[in-house]
C-alpha cells in the first residue's frame, strides 16, 4: 500500500506542477520519460548493485529542472495548484516514517528526527484554504518569507538524505542508511516530487505579481 500511495503522490505532484506552471507539454514530456528513466533502472536494481550510479540521478534531475525552470520563466502561473504542490509534502512525510519502520532510511529524515518539513505541508494547507475561501492574496512579504523557509527546509532534508545513503560521501546514519531512493517508486522522491516541490517554491518568488 505504501508504494502505491507514494507513487499516487509523485503523479499528482507533476500533474499540479503541469497545470499550475502553463501546461508546458514539452517540460510534462521530459520529466514523465525522465521518471520512466529511473524508475526502470531502479526496478533492475542497478542503484542498489551499483548505488554511486545515482548521482547520475541527480545530476540529471538538476539538469532537467534548471530547463524546466527557464522555459516556465514567463508562464501564467496559478498559485493555488503550485500550493498544493506543497499540501503533498504531508503525505511524503508519513510515507517517509513508514519507510523508517521498514529499516529503509533512517530516523533522522522523518519527523521523529530532524526533518521538519511536514510544517511546510501544513503551512501550504493553510495558505491554500486562505486563498480559496477569504478569497484574498497572501501578503507578499510573507509569501516571500515562507517560499525562502520552504525552500531551506527542502534543500536540509536533501543534503541529509545525500549524505545518508550508501554513496562514497556518506557521513551520516550508517547503522541504517538511506536505501529507500534507490529503490522504486522512491527513486521518484528526488526524481520528481523534489524538483516539483522546488519549481514550485522558485517560480512563485520569480513572479509573484502573476499569482493567480
Amino acid at each position: 500500500m505504501v508504494p502505491l500511495i507514494f507513487l499516487l503522490i509523485s503523479i499528482t505532484a507533476l500533474i499540479l506542477c503541469y497545470l499550475g506552471t502553463g501546461q508546458n507539454r514539452k517540460i510534462m514530456l521530459c520529466f514523465f520519460l525522465w521518471q520512466c528513466i529511473i524508475s526502470g533502472f531502479a526496478l533492475c536494481d542497478v542503484f542498489l548493485k551499483h548505488p554511486v550510479s545515482f548521482a547520475l540521478v541527480i545530476a540529471g534531475t538538476v539538469a532537467l529542472t534548471i530547463f524546466a525552470l527557464k522555459r516556465s520563466a514567463t508562464a501564467p502561473l496559478n498559485s493555488n495548484l503550485l500550493l498544493a504542490v506543497h499540501v503533498l509534502r504531508i503525505p511524503v512525510e508519513l510515507v517517509l516514517y513508514q519507510l523508517h519502520l521498514q529499516g529503509k532510511i533512517p530516523i533522522s529524515m522523518t519527523f521523529k528526527g530532524i526533518n521538519f518539513d511536514i510544517l511546510m505541508g501544513i503551512s501550504a494547507l493553510i495558505l491554500l484554504l486562505y486563498q480559496l475561501f477569504i478569497k484574498q492574496k497572501i501578503n507578499s512579504k510573507l509569501f516571500f518569507a515562507w517560499n525562502i523557509t520552504g525552500i531551506a527546509s527542502l534543500l536540509f532534508i536533501v543534503v541529509l538524505a545525500i549524505l545518508s545513503s550508501p554513496l562514497p560521501i556518506q557521513q551520516f546514519a550508517f547503522d541504517q542508511p538511506n536505501i529507500a531512493v534507490l529503490i522504486f517508486p522512491y527513486c521518484l522522491l528526488p526524481g520528481c516530487v523534489v524538483p516539483m516541490v522546488l519549481m514550485a517554491h522558485i517560480l512563485l518568488l520569480k513572479q509573484p505579481r502573476k499569482r493567480d
